[in-house]
């Protein structure tokens, strides 16, 4: 019985833990972009490796101290490709990713060179694993870096909502100054109407007073 519980809860990691590893060539600073169906709490862990092609041996090679970086950037598709992942690291490295939502994420890949290598090619190994938290983080060794990548999601849309709401206050503003001047407007305009009715009345009391007074009717 014990040894049927094992193999099940064997079997249940197999499945919903995914493991992709793959390699893609590049040009340049070329941007390299794949897209993948992430849902809420969903950890994406990956490692990769970067390589320049050496025209000399026509192999591809170890990048040499920090000739070449890579800028890895997570968008979500579903909310009109918000960035909520952007970070440069060196050739060799690995990367965290916790989606807030549940979505289509897409995870983009560019290298970063200057001088000769800027028009270089190079090959880019990429291992990942799509998960739960608790599944692919289980010996607790990404859990700072998990959560670091977290608190800078969180950052990211907390500046966002800030922004939107300076926009708000300003439109706001703009309003009531226009709502304030209309308004005055209307105020004097009122008054104005006032006094021609209450100088159009004078005049006209006045006007009757010296026809009757010529009528001899007073």
């Amino acid at each position: 019985m014990k040894l049927l519980l094992s193999q099940l809860t064997i079997l249940l990691l197999v499945l919903v833990q995914q493991t992709s590893a793959f390699y893609l060539y590049v040009t340049g600073s070329d941007r390299k972009c794949f897209s993948k169906e992430l849902s809420k709490d969903t950890l994406l862990s990956g490692a990769y490796s970067l390589q320049v092609y050496n025209s000399d041996s026509q192999t591809y090679r170890d990048v040499i101290g920090d000739e070449i970086s890579l800028v890895i950037d997570v968008e979500e598709v579903f909310d009109d490709n918000h960035r909520v992942v952007h970070q440069t690291g060196s050739a060799v490295g690995d990367f965290t990713f916790v989606a807030l939502d549940s979505g289509e994420h897409k995870i983009c890949f560019q290298p970063q060179s200057g001088g000769w290598l800027a028009k270089t090619k190079s090959k880019l190994d990429i291992q990942f694993e799509i998960g739960s938290k608790l599944e692919l983080d289980s010996k607790k060794k990404g859990t700072v870096a998990n959560l670091h990548a977290k608190v800078n999601i969180l950052n990211a849309k907390v500046s966002e909502i800030k922004r939107e709401q300076a926009l708000v206050r300003e439109r706001e503003s703009i309003f009531r100054d226009k709502s304030e001047s209309v308004n005055a407007r209307v105020a004097w305009w009122s008054i104005i109407q006032l006094i021609v009715l209450a100088v159009t009345c004078v005049w006209q009391l006045r006007h009757l007073r010296t026809f009757f007074v010529k009528q001899k009717i007073l």
